[in-house]
């Protein structure tokens, strides 16, 4: 549940960034919310394993 409560804040950090770069063109924004969608892709990729892992064990 922790990186869940992570993913939620990352998602949520990056909002000021998408806007700068999706209603004004701000090209630095753009390049700070890629980096910023590629940790969620990390991090994502990390509960699915977790949520695997967890739903293996109680077989």
């Amino acid at each position: 549940m922790e990186n869940y409560t992570k993913l939620k804040e990352l998602v949520a950090s990056i909002e000021a960034d998408a806007d700068k770069f999706f209603n004004n063109g701000n090209a630095a924004a753009g390049t700070r919310v890629r980096k910023g969608l590629q940790e969620i892709k990390t991090l994502a990729q990390d509960i699915r394993n977790e949520v695997t892992a967890k739903k293996n064990d109680g077989k």
